[in-house]
Order: C-alpha cells, then structure tokens, then sequence
C-alpha cells in the first residue's frame, strides 16, 4: 500500500511525497519533511506513528486496522488535538457499499438472514478484515444487535438451524485477491447482495490521498471516509 500511495501521490499535482518510513525507521526526520502522514503500516506502530505526529500537530490519515481496544483508544485521544481520518477501507466503492449497507438495512428490517463474506489474499494478517468487520458492525447498529454477541464466524459440526439473532461472518484467503466483500440478505423466497471487488490498490491509495486533502484545515477530531465523501446522515 505504501509503494501504491507514492505512485498515485506522483499522479496528483497537489501532493508531494516528503518522505518515507518504515516500522522500525527513524520518524522524526521524515515528519520535519510533510504536512501530514498517511499510515498503511501494522496496528502496533500506528499509536507510535500518532504520539510523534501528536506532538509536532501533524493531521493523519489512517488505513491500517487490526488495533486492540488500547490502541484505538490512543487514536480517539489523539484526535482531541489533531485531525484524523480513520477508515477500514479509503475506496470510494467500499464507502458506497457501507452506505448502502445501512440503508438496506434500514428498508429491508428484521425478517432477513444477515450475512457478510469477504476474500483477501493468501498473506492478509488479520481475520475478518477490517472492512468485513465495518459491515457487521453496521449491521449489527441497525438491527440493535451485538456485533460482538451475535456475530457467528463460520460454522462447523452439528451446529442446527440459523438462529435469527446472529450475523454470520466468513472470511476466505488465498492467491492475490485485493478485496472482495459481500453482504448478505435472505429470506424466504428471495436474497439480495451487495458486493464489491477491488481489482487494483490504487483505488485505495486514491482515496487516502482524497482524505489527506481534505483534511487540510479540518478542526481536531476522528473523522472517517463517510465525512470525506458526505455520506454522513
């Protein structure tokens, strides 16, 4: 992702790319060089990358996920003083799909079977992904369940009949699929899908980058790809 966001960064006229670091390198060189970050890095470096950003007032775009509860809570205290953009996924098409996932939700109400898929490549760290995750939470927010209580990740053995309080979340890997996420309504005589498939992680890239830009002069706060795009309700 990172190599990815310098080959669009060098397409977009209003964005030059400072620097460049590794987990591991040196930050503070490299911040003396930007205006702003973005991280596609590992969760356990990105409350490191914050706390530097943190002290030089530095805003942040954020697609790394995979973060523990204590990490996440580092971010959202970070973002009392700086701006930040924190998203599961920077593609328009993905924030499109949660969009529509909510409002599905919302006009379908209870009677549908709610399940969410998704397949990433052979060499993906974290289970379900982020997105994936993203999806089952608007589910659950909508239907008023837990995603935490009722989220049911795959099924094996003698496990009965569906219960209707779960939303059922399955995650496949394997090859070099970028990303393909579907979410799942079923009912009696009829299903509806919605799904996307990313073919390239330059639709990624250009939306941290559509992020980063409009974050500029934005007042501190954790923001995500809903605000950037004004799809927030």
């Amino acid at each position: 992702m990172g190599q990815a966001v310098i080959a669009c960064s060098q397409r977009d006229e209003f964005i030059e790319v400072g620097a460049g670091v590794d987990i591991d390198d040196c930050l503070e060189p490299a911040l003396a060089q930007c205006d702003a970050v973005i991280d596609f890095s590992f969760h356990s470096f990105t409350t490191q990358l914050v706390r530097a950003c943190l002290a030089r007032k530095t805003p942040v775009v954020i697609g790394t996920t995979g973060h523990s509860e204590k990490e996440l809570e580092a971010i959202k205290e970070a973002a009392s003083e700086i701006p930040l953009v924190m998203a599961p996924n920077f593609s328009i098409g993905v924030n499109m799909l949660f969009w529509l996932t909510r409002k599905t939700t919302e006009i379908l109400g209870t009677g549908y079977d709610l399940e969410v898929m998704e397949m990433h490549h052979r060499m993906k760290q974290d289970s379900p992904s982020g997105t994936a995750k993203h999806l089952g939470e608007i589910l659950a927010n909508v239907t008023g369940l837990s995603y935490k209580d009722d989220t049911r990740h795959g099924r094996q053995g003698i496990v009965g009949p569906r219960t209707e309080n779960e939303i059922g979340m399955h995650s496949l890997r394997g090859g070099d699929v970028i990303g393909d996420h579907t979410v799942v309504y079923s009912t009696s005589g009829e299903r509806v899908e919605l799904t996307h498939k990313a073919s390239s992680r330059d639709t990624f890239a250009n939306g941290a980058i559509r992020a980063l830009k409009w974050l500029t002069n934005k007042t501190p706060g954790l923001y995500d790809m809903q605000d950037v795009l004004g799809l927030r309700d």
